[in-house]
């Protein structure tokens, strides 16, 4: 089944375009995130698939059907937002069981044992077996974002639709519950669209992404492909890279890894470069950090220019001092020419 469809789609407010001529695949069962910096027009796309805004023109079609006419509570969407939005004076239970008991008859009065058991395995899904009776006010912000995901799952929605789910979250826990949603989702199934501005967030989620900025769609692919092969050097620096050079620098270091290529752009990552005493790099140190994890080094590279680069948290380096570097090729990404 083709999933989601999105066309040439266009929405506007007072006449500017927030989401311009955006043509983008879900396929089914899979977990896309839509990225791009605040303003981009991420949330706007989101909202347009959910039935909440009106598309100016083009198509949104699911399963080959067109939405056009299909309210958003006839969409069998699911939208989970920012803050989760749970019922503070309900237990954890009612709150996942609360679109069950919307879905059931009003003659159909009290509670029905296969709700129970649903909610029961949808807490199980999400890691929190055991808190059917907890209130939301005794969970941390992780669990409260579990508990909204589950509720959200709960009738086993066609499409799930994510804005920003973990943004609220602190760095720390934002990492560990997006490592979680990735495992829940899959174990799940369900088709999924992940706004976010956060690069890692749709790495550590996502298997496709796509990328927007000022309302247009940059490039859209596998989270491998994007990341690997980004359109053009605004995408790559939000991606992360950490710099992007051309001309004589760019060839300096494209005669050491691929001499036979024809690129004239190239981007790095910060650990691109790495200190090596037999390294084909001469350089001089202008900066020196340590981390947990790594010396980070600013480099002036002969023939190339001012480098990022990293070495093993335990070497010694002093700023002024001349060092050997190499290059570490999958660390780097040839970017089109004219881009």
């Amino acid at each position: 089944m083709p999933g989601l469809e999105i066309r040439g789609l266009t929405v506007r407010f007072d006449g500017a375009a927030a989401v311009d001529a955006v043509d983008l695949d879900v396929p089914a069962g899979s977990v896309t995130a839509v990225l791009g910096p605040s303003g981009s027009g991420k949330s706007t796309l989101l909202r347009a698939v959910a039935g909440l805004e009106p598309p100016a023109a083009g198509s949104i079609r699911y399963d080959g059907r067109d939405l056009a006419s299909t309210p958003t509570h006839r969409r069998g969407f699911a939208l989970m937002f920012q803050d989760g939005q749970l019922f503070p004076h309900q237990t954890v239970g009612r709150n996942v069981g609360y679109a069950l008991r919307l879905r059931r008859p009003a003659w159909r009065r009290g509670a029905r044992p296969e709700e129970g058991r649903r909610v029961d395995e949808l807490l199980e899904l999400v890691g929190l077996a055991g808190y059917r009776d907890r209130m939301p006010g005794t969970l941390s912000g992780g669990e409260r974002q579990r508990v909204a995901l589950a509720r959200s799952l709960a009738v086993e929605p066609r499409m799930l639709l994510l804005d920003e789910p973990l943004s609220a979250l602190d760095r720390d826990l934002r990492e560990r519950l997006a490592a979680e949603l990735h495992d829940i989702l899959r174990r799940a199934g369900t088709t999924t669209l992940l706004v976010t501005h956060d690069q890692e967030e749709a790495f550590a989620i996502a298997d496709r992404m796509a990328v927007l900025r000022s309302g247009r769609l940059v490039q859209a692919g596998s989270v491998t492909d994007v990341w690997r092969q980004p359109a053009d050097a605004w995408t790559a620096r939000f991606l992360g890279y950490a710099t992007v050079i051309d001309g004589a620098g760019a060839a300096a270091l494209r005669a050491l890894v691929d001499p036979a290529a024809t690129w004239t752009q190239l981007a790095l990552r910060r650990s691109a470069i790495r200190l090596d005493p037999g390294g084909p790099l001469r350089a001089r140190v202008l900066s020196a950090r340590v981390t947990p994890e790594q010396l980070r080094l600013e480099l002036e590279v002969d023939g190339v220019g001012r480098l990022p680069a990293v070495a093993e948290p335990g070497l010694v380096v002093t700023v002024g001092e001349t060092v050997r570097a190499r290059v570490v090729p999958d660390r780097l990404a040839a970017l089109p020419q004219g881009r």
